[in-house]
């Protein structure tokens, strides 16, 4: 591990804020209080940063949960090192739309990028986060962009902000190898972050990964086995499937991006599709397809002719079982979906 006690404990803060995970926060701001490692007012300029990130729910939930700690602490005898806030008031002479474009100017690329679709989000991003938020004095550039990368990684449907991030962590002051110990920090508290980390810094640093590396996109947080290849069955898809068996009559079946089943009809018997994760389609011949998500619920009745895979860009989990089975109940695989027919569905 790269990152110091610090630094570490910086991250963790950060993701556990933007997770909203309260009761692991308040265990890691007080450990971090107790080795010293960082003061109050460290703790608290780090979670007062991240309401431009996360929101203000979630920063003065935070902040609460580090009140708390002082609170109990003190009540408890404990030494607490409060440390100093920044000063509320602005310098004589500060200009923060200046200050703060030359900062988004140094964190990415050399140049100030301008939003002209809003303009007072903007002004925001400059004068306020990049110039009051960041030019105070207890969190270094490089610590605060530890902690925005941190607490993106922590937030479904940000990789775009935390690739910029990462680079911006770069360009503030971390290494190579801080950024990238940042990915290993977060998988002891949360696995999929950590991962977020590894595709943001591998992207910034043009860097392959591997496929155990790479997140599963679209079930990256699913509760449900992925299980092992789906090989008796793999005559019958396009594409990588997966099988696990959960007792009985019941099982989950993963589609890795683009893989799909065959045509095929279910004779005696109806089979039903719950889907838990990720995106993908259903369909019936004659039929539209339909889009499959999270809690989608199909009956295919007895005798008729489907198909049913995961998205292009997204792997799906499905649950199934049969149900009206009779005796002699049988699967029928006929042709694979035309390749073209299943590309043109976004």
């Amino acid at each position: 591990m790269v990152l110091t006690a610090r630094q570490q404990a910086l991250s963790w803060i950060a993701a556990l804020e933007a997770k909203g995970d309260v009761r692991q926060l308040y265990e890691v701001l007080d450990k971090a209080l107790d080795e010293r490692t960082l003061k109050v007012a460290e703790e608290k300029e780090a979670l007062s940063q991240l309401y431009a990130y996360t929101g203000f729910p979630r920063s003065l939930n935070a902040l609460g949960q580090l009140e708390k700690v002082v609170n109990d602490r003190q009540a408890a005898g404990k030494a607490t090192d409060l440390g100093h806030d920044d000063a509320t008031a602005v310098p004589e002479g500060f200009d923060a739309l200046k200050e703060g474009t030359d900062v988004q100017a140094s964190l990415f690329g050399g140049k100030p990028f301008k939003y002209a679709f809003s303009p007072r989000t903007d002004y925001y991003l400059k004068a306020h986060l990049f110039g009051d938020i960041f030019s105070g004095k207890v969190l270094t550039r490089p610590e605060r962009e530890l902690v925005t990368v941190s607490a993106l990684a922590a937030l479904p449907g940000c990789e775009a902000q935390l690739s910029a991030h990462c680079g911006a962590a770069l360009a503030a002051g971390l290494t190579e190898e801080e950024i990238t110990s940042i990915a290993e920090n977060l998988t002891k508290i949360d696995e999929v972050a950590g991962g977020r980390v590894r595709e943001g810094v591998a992207a910034v640093l043009k860097r392959p990964l591997s496929d155990t590396d790479k997140l599963r996109k679209g079930i990256e947080e699913s509760v449900w086995p992925v299980g092992s290849p789906n090989s008796d069955y793999a005559r019958y898809f396009d594409g990588e499937s997966y099988l696990a068996p959960l007792g009985g009559n019941l099982s989950n079946v993963t589609f890795e991006p683009g893989c799909r089943n065959h045509w095929h009809v279910h004779h005696g018997g109806v089979q039903v599709l719950i889907v838990v994760a990720g995106r993908g389609w259903y369909q019936e011949w004659g039929k539209a397809p339909m889009e499959l998500r999270p809690g989608s619920v199909v009956p295919i009745p007895e005798g008729v002719k489907h198909w049913h895979g995961a998205a292009k860009d997204s792997w799906m989990q499905h649950l199934t079982y049969m149900t009206d089975v009779k005796e002699g109940a049988s699967n029928e695989w006929l042709e694979a979906v035309d390749s073209n027919d299943y590309n043109k569905l976004p």
